[in-house]
């Protein structure tokens, strides 16, 4: 059985003596630096995934507690018997006293003392948001739900591109948003023996990962190989049982009571790779076709957006060979 262990406040407090109630939110320990005339408050997010030792939970907070920062959040995972520890802190610091570049510097050391596989540290409101292309097909759900969360700032990303096999035309709502936004739009005709691919990787070269959002076209491994980078994509619930065309209406004329959607991470081998997030819903008889369908989309939607949003923040890791640690 695995450990997940959730520090509280009072835990942390006992590694490196932080006073009592200081980790209960962001608003009253940023107050409290505001009265003292310090206005320049930030958060930080810090993930670590290294071989499991004692003294590393110790070791991350007195580094950020050394340098006048506050942890919020902290959360731990040791699988059993793996030897591997994995952590995520989020803390706030003064971005004065605690430069952007010391603080790279100050856990680079503690990766380099625990032979860290990973050390991750993001400043949102400092460091630039991520790049991401997105690519479709025909089906606009996911497209038009990931467009407006970026247009809402509900995803902390920087939309580079939309990259299609379906030719929309010039008026459409999609066409007619992109272009309000400066977004280019790429639409590449494929065919069996031709999926465009170099032409892709041209498009997302400075990206720093990819969504398939319904993009119903298969990305072979050379391609995989050759961008580099995570590509996520979304599809319903309903593989391995309904597969090919219409799984929907397959779902529904076979009576399932359960849908969901997936979100995972591409690999070679299809639909495959480690899952990211997972959302189910319940249907009945009662359901039409057509509400059965606005259902899985929406499952699909929301469990994209999600994913993305877990993504952005630090949360997913890589666990074992084809797993993932979620935070």
């Amino acid at each position: 059985m695995a450990l997940r262990r959730k520090l509280s406040p009072g835990m942390l407090r006992k590694f490196v003596g932080f006073p009592h109630g200081s980790f209960e939110s962001l608003r009253p320990y940023a107050g409290s630096l505001h009265s003292r005339g310090i206005a320049t408050v930030t958060h930080g997010i810090h993930v670590f995934h290294c071989p499991d030792s004692v003294g590393i939970v110790a070791k991350l907070s007195d580094c950020i507690a050394s340098r006048g920062g506050n942890i919020l959040v902290a959360d731990v995972f040791v699988p059993k018997n793996a030897n591997v520890f994995y952590s995520r802190s989020e803390f706030i610091f003064d971005s004065v006293k605690w430069p952007r570049s010391s603080m790279e510097d100050d856990f680079l050391k503690i990766s380099n003392r625990f032979n860290a596989m990973r050390s991750v540290v993001r400043v949102p409101l400092l460091d630039p948001k991520y790049k991401i292309a997105i690519l479709a097909s025909r089906q606009e759900h996911c497209l038009v739900d990931l467009l407006h969360g970026w247009q809402d700032g509900r995803l902390p990303v920087e939309v580079t591109c939309v990259i299609s096999n379906h030719d929309r035309g010039p008026n459409t709502h999609v066409i007619r948003f992109l272009e309000r936004h400066g977004i280019p739009y790429h639409y590449l005709h494929t065919t069996r023996d031709n999926k465009r691919e170099e032409e892709i990787l041209d498009l997302i070269k400075d990206t720093d990962f990819i969504v398939l959002a319904r993009y119903m076209q298969i990305l072979s491994g050379n391609f995989l190989r050759s961008y580099g980078k995570d590509v996520i994509n979304i599809h319903h619930g309903l593989l391995p049982s309904f597969r090919g065309g219409h799984p929907s209406k397959q779902a529904f004329d076979s009576g399932v009571k359960l849908i969901g959607a997936t979100c995972h991470f591409v690999t070679e081998e299809l639909d495959a790779g480690p899952i990211i997030e997972q959302m189910v819903e319940r249907v009945s008889h009662r359901d039409s076709l057509q509400s059965f369908v606005q259902k899985s989309e929406s499952l699909e939607k929301q469990c994209l957006s999600k994913a993305i949003k877990s993504y952005c923040e630090l949360r997913v890791l890589p666990y074992e060979t084809n797993k993932t640690v979620v935070f």
